[in-house]
């Protein structure tokens, strides 16, 4: 498996060699064609002032090709400009070597007559290669003509310089810019080294707090210096946040399975212990009844929190109310006869009841079934908690787009610390569970996900002894 290093190195590095190797071949075509051209022009200078010369000394000499100052001059020139020049006279026959102007080895011999001919047609012959019979080297040769007094072409002149002082100054060219590109290709390789290992950091500490949260560290977390990019602080953000949820889920995970193993237990233990007092004869014969009425009623709140478990479920695994669900009910008759249902537990506290709802009726859109049961368990909430001779309260309330349902009771104020906790399932205000036996501590939150799940808001407040749940739906009057 490729680490992020090498991923983020080799192909920085082929792009990086590929344009060294690219701008050095480019330098490269560069610089010899300019020393090409440099020297060819170099050379035509030089064979334009010697056959300019060779002309001035003809005005005064029949035969400057044997005069003694022209030939100084000629070695002079060639000394001074580095080449190596030839004078041949009009038939192609060579006469003068500036190497050896009084007399040398090659004296005599005939330029090739169709390279002659070339020089005189043309005026000017540039070529690069070897000179038959006079250099075995490679050369720039430049050749021109002699212009003679009656117009016709004296001689010619050749100047020639080796390309190899050419290659050679090319060859130091090529070694520094080679030697330079090592350089840049170490210090980039340095830099790219150290980038990368920056870079691949953060997500090696996010691998390990990925991997310490695997094997059950739920406190692992990336730390955040913002000395990294952007992306991998988001991406380290981003992580941070779900491992916080999914350390949120594993703590309500294990808090749901501790409150329910502890609240079927007691029921659990309840009726096994009566069944088992009545098969061993614990329970006489004529106690039965009633201890069968106590199991029959365990058993029912045991169903009663199945039915609720599974409905929360199934509100949860919905993600919402279809809108094929919905239908449009008037509400304060809804809250009419859920009041009804609550007749005789009202009668039996001697509540005294407060009603405030509008004379018309108030129209809207929900699951009728999923409000009915929301008000129900809101009302059988107050009632119980509301104290001997207390105030139960039901409001609704229009608003320009909203209905407001409140459901309010007397009682104990609960704590300020409390009032986030009073929707959290199986939660209750007596830690100890003694009170409230007939509750679970799931019934806010049942009110709480079926009124989230058609999109809208439930608040409780409670100051002054009087505790208000209060939740909105669309009005559609």
């Amino acid at each position: 498996m490729r680490s992020t290093f090498s991923r983020m190195f080799f192909p920085a590095a082929i792009v990086l060699l590929a344009a060294l190797l690219l701008v050095g071949t480019s330098f490269r075509a560069l610089t010899a064609n300019y020393l090409e051209k440099d020297a060819m022009n170099r050379l035509k200078t030089n064979a334009t002032a010697i056959a300019e010369l060779a002309r001035v000394y003809e005005n005064y000499d029949s035969d400057p090709l044997n005069n003694t100052e022209f030939l100084v001059n000629l070695t002079v020139s060639a000394q001074v400009s580095g080449a190596d020049v030839v004078i041949c006279d009009a038939a192609g026959k060579l006469r003068i070597c500036s190497d050896a102007p009084f007399g040398c080895t090659h004296q005599g011999q005939m330029l090739d007559s169709s390279y002659l001919s070339r020089v005189l047609t043309d005026g000017i012959a540039e070529d690069t290669g070897t000179v038959t019979n006079l250099y075995d080297d490679a050369r720039y040769v430049v050749s021109m003509p002699i212009p003679g007094t009656d117009g016709t072409p004296a001689g010619v002149v050749m100047v020639s310089s080796p390309t190899a002082d050419t290659m050679e100054m090319l060859k130091k060219v090529t070694d520094i810019y080679l030697f330079v590109s090592i350089l840049v290709v170490l210090f980039a390789v340095m830099i790219m080294s150290i980038f990368a290992r920056q870079q691949a950091k953060p997500l090696q500490e996010m691998a390990k707090a990925a991997n310490a949260f695997g094997h059950g560290d739920l406190k692992a977390r990336v730390q955040l210096d913002g000395a990294h990019t952007e992306e991998v602080d988001e991406l380290a953000l981003a992580f941070n946040n779900m491992a916080s949820s999914l350390e949120k889920s594993e703590y309500q995970r294990q808090e749901f399975v501790a409150n329910v193993s502890h609240e079927l237990k007691t029921p659990m233990t309840t009726i096994g212990g009566y069944i088992d007092g009545m098969l061993d004869g614990t329970i006489p014969p004529e106690k039965q009844r009633h201890y069968m009425l106590l199991v029959s009623q365990e058993t029912k709140r045991l169903s009663r929190l199945v039915r609720s478990m599974l409905d929360i479920s199934r509100l949860q695994d919905q993600g919402g109310i279809p809108e094929e669900q919905k239908v449009r009910f008037e509400l304060t008759e809804c809250v009419g006869q859920v009041l009804i249902t609550f007749e005789q537990k009202i009668n039996a506290k001697s509540l005294d009841v407060s009603v405030d709802m509008p004379e018309h009726p108030v129209y809207t859109r929900a699951n009728e079934d999923y409000i009915t049961q929301v008000i129900y368990n809101l009302v059988d909430n107050a009632v119980k908690f509301c104290p001997e001779k207390g105030t139960l309260g039901l409001k609704v309330r229009e608003g320009s787009t909203k209905v407001y349902v409140s459901v309010s009771n007397d009682g104990d104020t609960i704590p300020p610390e409390e009032l986030p906790l009073v929707f959290d399932r199986f939660h209750k205000l007596d830690k100890s569970r003694s009170q409230n036996r007939d509750g679970w501590g799931l019934g806010l939150y049942i009110v709480k996900t079926i009124v989230c799940s058609h999109g809208e808001d439930i608040s409780v407040t409670s100051r002054d002894g009087k505790t208000e749940f209060t939740f909105t739906l669309p009005l559609v009057n």
